[in-house]
């Protein structure tokens, strides 16, 4: 999986889980999903070496800053 597939797929995940009827968020659900799935990569990133993948996931959020 590529680090821009990653972004959408984490992007659609928080999406859809903000979705749900009558959901106050309205216009803003993109909004928030976006920063949803930067807290999830900025997790990741945290929790990391230098050497275990940080380049993917710090590809991962400049495809997801770019949505």
């Amino acid at each position: 999986m590529t680090p821009k597939e990653k972004a959408k797929e984490l992007f659609s995940t928080y999406r859809y889980a903000l979705s749900i009827p009558n959901a106050p968020l309205g216009e803003n659900k993109d909004s928030v999903a976006k920063q949803c799935a930067l807290i999830a990569v900025n997790e990741v990133l945290g929790y990391m070496g230098a050497d275990r993948g940080t380049e993917f996931w710090l590809k991962v959020k400049q495809e997801i800053e770019k949505l």
